[in-house]
């Protein structure tokens, strides 16, 4: 049954200290979505029995067949958490009921642009880690991620039961793998987090690690041995927490802790954590699996009753009914999540400089960093969600300022939106706000700042992701960086000329329902769809298909795209004369190096930023002339990419007058190269001289575009041009 009421959510939504909006993250069949039932059964909205099994939170039928998860989900859920746990919060909180906000996120490699899309909306994160597996490959690149975003991870350590029933660890075994994943995670922590934040590393002894079993629904943190101990022998919560990991022992004949493994006899001592958290749970196993010791004893020592039915199950089965009784998994999940994942309150404070391009003092950055609920309406869509009838899209986003409601008229800001001008701008009404539950929506009647929301009939206007705002002066929230790259493409027909309209509809839907996705039409005429890999290319044309278009239809062998680049500087000087004559252009060609070329590509250098700290930071990196930094005109292709274009030119009249010009020129060079017409990456050309006409009529656009275009091409051709393919890279473990 399920235990709150979308009226109960909306009442919390204007509590912003009171709510936590999360992403899980992990590596590819880890447990996020089995762990995620937990919590949704302890909402009340899936049944006990069925928390583990049924993955809720996955919604599509290909995700049930192939037990992975494909498209990140949302629910929001309405707890009350123990009023004992509150004075842990750090943060400012307002009564003990919160509104947690959870979106279960793919493990895949290719599906990671669904989780940069979930983490933009969301401030904190849990992250799963298999014990057993340790950290994977894709736990650090996601964990990465969520860094770089400024979110707040906490860890959970799954699939225990595993320890116990299959690999047999001994008590200190256990501990021992515990820690060492604990580590290998605070590595990739220490090693990738904000200095700004403090530190962000996990400790069990402070409650940010859990350990739980997904599949089998239980689980626990320190804090609730702690709390449990605590009451029963009446010491100190927070000094009991702290002794209850790392080299600690009890010592029963002195009644004294101590930090040597062995008493006054030279006896070894049990650890804290083996005798007061893992015994338990061992005596538990032994009594139901390995049929040890008197049962009624054991439950009578942990205080769990069970029902008539319960009784009669053996093993297994026995051992989860019981735990699920004593170490309920939604229960530390939820106090963990409570107590130390930051409020929209605290997270906007320090999140408002990564996410926001304009100025810090404007009416929108204020409204950002207070959580203002009555300031100008910043909304940031990350990601487009099909509606059941697959004809139109849910905007999915979150309000990081002022309240969003239906019949408001909105900015609908795209990607390219420059404040001032016209151009990727809409201006339209919100139809409708609504709060997605999984596979299904919930009509709300607004939505205030803080909060995850989805809106009706604003995704004509935009292709992926976009901000939307009241304010005419508002700049745009950050694009998000994807981990991947769209690398595999695919060609595809109709099988029927008549449906040909119908593919070109279904292309624009695919486009607008996958972050990464890409669909393109070159000259040739033919479709192409790319995608991350082959597993998100196979679920994307299927989708393609099935529902997007609807039509019978054929697709080509995958093929990967090649990058064009220069090896050397170029050995003359390229000049070019201007059709009429009277203009000449020398260009030169050199490779950026592949240090600027990653730092363009990951974001830390961006065509949008603040051209002086951009110039900085290529002089004190990467060593560049400070003026030449400060001079670059264009990135290259579509002003975004691992090109560019400098303006080396000393002392040269009009130069100004031809940039737009040249960087057009530049733009079509960049996009079609010169070997075989692929993109081009990690090329700097320099503009080294111009001599230009002095009547502006013969110094035109059409004199000068396409001369600056022949010697950029001439230029990557005395420098070595070649020509690189796209790499997977793996990491194997033994």
């Amino acid at each position: 049954m399920v235990n709150f009421t979308v009226d109960q959510i909306r009442g919390l939504m204007d509590k912003s200290t009171n709510i936590r909006n999360m992403t899980v993250i992990a590596h590819v069949d880890h447990g996020k979505t089995t762990l995620t039932d937990s919590l949704v059964s302890k909402a009340g909205i899936i049944a006990v029995e069925k928390a583990g099994a049924l993955r809720s939170l996955d919604t599509r039928q290909d995700e049930k067949e192939r037990g992975i998860t494909i498209k990140s989900t949302a629910i929001s859920m309405y707890f009350e958490i123990d009023k004992a746990h509150l004075p842990a919060i750090e943060q400012e909180t307002v009564g003990n009921e919160f509104l947690i906000n959870l979106i279960d996120s793919p493990g895949h490699v290719d599906f990671s642009s669904e989780v940069t899309a979930a983490l933009r909306v969301t401030d904190g994160a849990l992250v799963v880690v298999d014990f057993v597996d340790g950290v994977g490959v894709q736990t650090e690149a996601v964990l990465r991620q969520a860094l770089s975003e400024r979110i707040k991870p906490v860890v959970v350590l799954n699939k225990v039961d595993r320890g116990l029933s299959e690999l047999h660890l001994t008590k200190e075994a256990l501990y021992q793998s515990f820690q060492r994943t604990i580590e290998k995670v605070n590595v990739v922590i220490s090693t990738n987090q904000d200095t700004t934040l403090g530190d962000m590393q996990v400790y069990p002894d402070q409650g940010t690690v859990a350990f739980t079993s997904g599949v089998q629904g239980w689980g626990f943190t320190l804090r609730q041995f702690a709390t449990q101990y605590s009451r029963k022998f009446g010491i100190d919560k927070v000094k009991l927490m702290r002794r209850l990991w790392g080299d600690n022992y009890f010592d029963p004949t002195t009644r004294k802790w101590t930090t040597v493994g062995t008493d006054a006899n030279g006896q070894p001592l049990e650890r804290a954590f083996n005798k007061l958290v893992l015994d338990p749970i061992f005596t538990v196993f032994d009594a139901t699996v390995n049929l040890k010791g008197s049962l009624p004893d054991v439950l009578a020592k942990i205080g769990v009753t069970l029902e008539s039915e319960e009784r009669e199950l053996t093993d297994k089965p026995l051992f989860k009914a019981i735990m699920r009784k004593f170490l309920p998994a939604g229960d530390s999940l939820l106090e963990m999540i409570a107590i130390h994942l930051p409020s929209p309150a605290t997270a906007q404070r320090y999140r408002v400089e990564n996410l926001y391009e304009g100025p810090m003092d404007d009416e929108s950055a204020i409204g950002i960093r207070d959580c203002n609920p009555n300031g100008p309406l910043v909304l940031y869509v990350s990601k487009m969600i099909p509606t059941s009838d697959k004809g139109r899209f849910y905007s999915f986003g979150r309000v990081f300022s002022g309240t969003a409601k239906a019949e408001l008229k909105v900015r609908i800001q795209g990607p390219k939106y420059i404040p001032g001008r016209k151009d990727d701008l809409f201006i339209k009404s919100i139809q409708r706000t609504v709060l997605m539950m999984g596979g299904k929506v919930e009509p709300i009647e607004d939505c205030p700042a803080g909060n995850i929301v989805a809106l009706v009939g604003i995704d004509q206007f935009l292709l992926k992701s976009g901000t939307l705002t009241t304010s005419e002066t508002a700049h745009n929230i950050k694009g998000m960086k994807f981990s991947v790259s769209p690398v595999v493409q695919v060609a595809v027909q109709v099988k029927n000329p008549m449906d040909l309209p119908k593919l070109i509809e279904g292309l624009r839907r695919l486009s607008k329902s996958d972050p990464c996705v890409q669909c393109l039409t070159p000259e040739t005429g033919e479709h192409i769809v790319a995608g991350a890999g082959e597993l998100h290319l196979e679920i994307c044309l299927k989708d393609l298909e099935e529902d997007h278009a609807g039509v019978p239809l054929k697709f080509s062998e995958p093929v990967v795209p090649y990058r064009e680049t220069v090896r050397a500087e170029s050995t003359i000087v390229a000049l070019s004369k201007s059709p009429n004559k009277h203009n000449r252009i020398y260009v030169k060609a050199e490779p950026l190096g592949d240090e600027v070329t990653k730092a363009i590509e990951t974001g830390k250098i961006s065509s949008r930023g603040d051209s002086k700290l951009r110039a900085r930071v290529l002089a004190d990196e990467f060593g560049w002339d400070v003026t030449d930094a400060r001079k670059i005109w264009c990135f290259g292709p579509d002003t975004t990419g691992a090109n560019l274009l400098v303006d080396t030119t000393k002392g040269v009249q009009y130069v100004n007058e031809i940039k737009d010009s040249c960087v057009a020129a530049f733009e079509w060079v960049t996009k079609k190269g010169v070997i075989c017409e692929e993109a081009m990456r990690g090329v700097r050309v320099n503009l080294l001289d111009v001599v230009l006409h002095a009547d502006a009529i013969h110094r035109g656009g059409g004199q000068i575009l396409p001369t600056m275009r022949r010697a950029t091409y001439a230029a990557c051709l005395v420098a070595t041009p070649t020509l690189q393919e796209p790499m997977f890279l793996g990491e194997e473990e033994n």
